[in-house]
């Protein structure tokens, strides 16, 4: 538990702390399958999810399923990467 005002937060949390961490992450996403496009949403953030006009001149974002091949594993390890470092 975190309390307001605490001196309890996590390492992680602490300036000191953030180059162990960031190699800890680092080293563990390594192990992972396409450890590249995961490093890279890590480093980067998510990428933009892709849109598409409509008939009606209306753009909405794309469902999964009408997601390339590639697409779909971005999304994928952009989700991976959201997990890891939450």
């Amino acid at each position: 538990m975190i309390i307001s005002g605490a001196d309890n937060h996590p390492p992680m949390l602490e300036k000191s702390m953030y180059d162990s961490w960031k190699s800890c992450m680092e080293l563990y996403i390594e192990n992972k399958e396409n450890d590249r496009m995961i490093l890279n949403s890590v480093q980067n953030g998510p990428r933009v999810w892709p849109t598409i006009v409509e008939e009606n001149d209306t753009t909405r974002k794309k469902k999964y399923e009408e997601l390339s091949v590639i697409e779909k594993l971005q999304a994928d390890c952009d989700l991976k990467a959201t997990n890891i470092v939450l």
